[in-house]
């Protein structure tokens, strides 16, 4: 089996074929329309909050961390009612990528510091690259099928080729959807963690076309794509490392990013039509309606009083005043655990289910 590579001695050339050049044209087209979409959401934090779950669990699902909608949500707005570790490790996922994100959009640049912070806040710790021996990828039967770099200098060293790889555009002669899939190849079988690799390798994913200004929203989440077709991720990831199919792993990645795509702005659509129906509704039917009551039901899938008394700067009498009213009017739907109550935005929380689906 070959040893790894700075990916700047690939030949770029060999991603010129007219297939990949077609597929490539495609999915452009596609994430410029997500881009365009997502930009024209009044508040934008609502895709972060609402889809960045939806990866979460999604890219969690991947590694059999396995939770429900429900329970992310429950978690999410009364995580002193609810012990579920599943759901907790999702959570982490998202504020992993918001952190991510924040630092290219300070820096402009993803660099080896920053995935391991990344990696830091998604584990909650500080181990930072390996530096034993022993990581092994197995298959479904056992079968080791791939031994990453073992030697802690040589994990440093693959690690700065690649930070170099993902900043310099000078380096190679690829369109940044070919980068990235070559990317999160490269970083998968580096392997550089003890623990988190994948879920780190699918946050970057997203961190690259947001620093390459491809999205203004880390809002492209390609996990659900690969939940769908996991034996083809692995096999591919397989066949490159084996016989150097790079031009077949690039292609999956470019379809990965065209359909999901699609499906992404699918569901920004839905969203923007149900945040404005529920906008014109109330202020129609409320006096206190107000543009923060709207950002509150559609920051939050699932609500409390204490978000509604937070987030509009009222009592906690007013605020239950206002959500119980939504709630008698059908906009969302009142649950009760102990003696806590939660809300939940009945029109969200159906388009996110059908998502899922």
């Amino acid at each position: 089996m070959p040893s790894l590579f700075p990916l700047e001695q690939l030949d770029a050339s060999r991603f010129d074929t007219p297939a990949i050049l077609k597929k490539l044209a495609s999915s452009s087209r596609a994430l410029a329309e997500l881009k365009g979409i997502a930009a024209s959401i009044p508040n934008q934090g609502i895709l972060i909050n609402t889809l960045g779950l939806q990866e979460a669990k999604d890219s969690s699902e991947i590694e059999n961390i396995v939770t429900t909608h429900d329970e992310l949500f429950k978690d999410d707005v009364l995580p002193e009612a609810f012990a579920n570790p599943a759901a907790k490790e999702v959570l982490r996922y998202r504020q992993a990528l918001r952190l991510g994100f924040d630092l290219v959009r300070q820096t402009g640049l993803i660099t080896t510091n920053h995935i391991v912070e990344i990696q830091s806040e998604l584990e909650r710790n500080n181990a930072g690259f390996r530096k034993l021996p022993g990581t092994a990828l197995k298959n479904s039967s056992g079968a080791t099928v791939y031994t990453p770099p073992q030697q802690p200098d040589q994990i440093v060293a693959l690690m700065s080729d690649l930070q170099r790889f993902i900043n310099d555009p000078e380096l190679f002669a690829a369109d940044p959807l070919i980068k990235m899939a070559l990317i999160h190849h490269q970083f998968e079988s580096i392997h550089p963690f003890y623990d988190g690799n994948g879920r780190t390798g699918r946050i970057l994913n997203v961190l690259y076309l947001v620093k390459e200004g491809l999205l203004d929203l880390p809002v492209l989440y390609l996990s659900s794509h690969i939940v769908r077709t996991k034996a083809d991720y692995y096999r591919l990831l397989q066949t490159v490392r084996d016989e150097d199919r790079w031009e077949d792993w690039a292609a999956y990645l470019l379809d990965a990013v065209e359909q999901t795509a699609g499906q992404t702005i699918a569901t920004i659509h839905a969203i923007k039509a149900a945040l404005f129906d529920y906008k014109h509704r109330i202020r129609a039917g409320f006096k206190f309606y107000s543009q923060d009551l709207i950002n509150n039901l559609f920051n939050h899938p699932y609500t409390k009083i204490e978000f509604v008394q937070r987030d509009l700067k009222v009592s906690r009498l007013t605020a239950t005043k206002y959500i119980d009213a939504l709630a008698e009017a059908g906009f969302v739907k009142k649950h009760k655990i102990g003696r806590s109550n939660y809300y939940v935005n009945v029109a969200l929380n159906e388009i996110l289910l059908d998502t899922a689906r």
